[in-house]
C-alpha cells in the first residue's frame, strides 16, 4: 500500500446509455468506493479489449507504447490517478530506469490501458477519491438506488450495437457528466 493513495481496479468499462458516453470504473480494492472516469471510445475499446482478452491484428497504441518501454529497460511499477482540476482528471505514470524513479504526466484512460497491459497496479489519491468517489450506502434496496439507477444507465457491452468508434472524441471528464476539454 503506497501512502496517501488507494489501490484501485477496473470493476469495469462501460457506455452510458443516454448519452453515449464512455466511462471506466474503478473500484477500491479494500472497500466498496468506485471512481467512474468519462473516457473516449478509442481508449475504452483499448481497456475493454485487453480486459476480455482480445488481441487484435497489428499492436494497439498502448501495446506499442508498453513494448518499447520494455524493449528499452523501463519497468512500470505503477500509475496513479493523481488529482480532479476543473472536471478533468490526471494521473501518472511510475517508471523505473535503472534503478531512478521517473512520473510520467498522462491521461488516465491511457495510463489505466498501460497499466493493464504491463500487469501493475493502479492506485488514487485520497484526494480524488474524497472529492469524486462513490460509495454505495449500507442500507441496501433504497439507499443503493442512485448508484444502481447510474450503473443500470450503462450499456455493458461495447461489441453489440455501441461501437466505441461512433461519435466523436471526448476528454476525460470529472464526476459528473464528460469534458469537452482539451488535455
Amino acid at each position: 500500500m503506497v501512502s496517501g493513495m488507494s489501490e484501485m481496479v477496473v470493476e469495469s468499462v462501460r457506455v452510458h446509455m443516454l448519452s453515449s458516453q464512455h466511462v471506466v470504473i474503478l473500484k477500491e480494492a479494500e472497500r466498496d468506493r468506485y471512481l467512474p472516469i468519462w473516457i473516449g471510445p478509442w481508449e475504452a475499446n483499448a481497456i475493454a479489449m485487453k480486459l476480455q482478452g482480445v488481441t487484435p491484428d497489428r499492436p494497439l497504441t498502448h501495446d506499442l507504447f508498453s513494448r518499447t518501454l520494455d524493449e528499452l529497460g523501463v519497468t512500470v511499477r505503477r500509475i496513479v490517478v493523481s488529482d480532479l482540476s476543473d472536471e478533468t482528471y490526471r494521473a501518472r505514470l511510475v517508471l523505473d530506469l535503472n534503478g531512478e524513479a521517473h512520473e510520467i504526466d498522462a491521461r488516465p484512460s491511457d495510463a489505466i490501458a498501460i497499466a493493464i497491459r504491463v500487469g501493475v497496479p493502479i492506485y488514487a489519491t485520497e484526494a480524488v477519491l474524497d472529492r469524486a468517489g462513490v460509495v454505495p450506502e449500507t442500507d441496501e434496496d433504497e439507499k443503493l438506488s442512485v448508484f444502481r439507477e447510474f450503473v443500470n444507465s450503462l450499456n455493458m457491452d461495447l461489441d453489440q450495437g455501441n461501437s466505441p468508434f461512433e461519435g466523436g472524441n471526448p476528454t476525460e471528464g470529472g464526476p459528473g457528466e464528460p469534458s469537452n476539454r482539451p488535455d
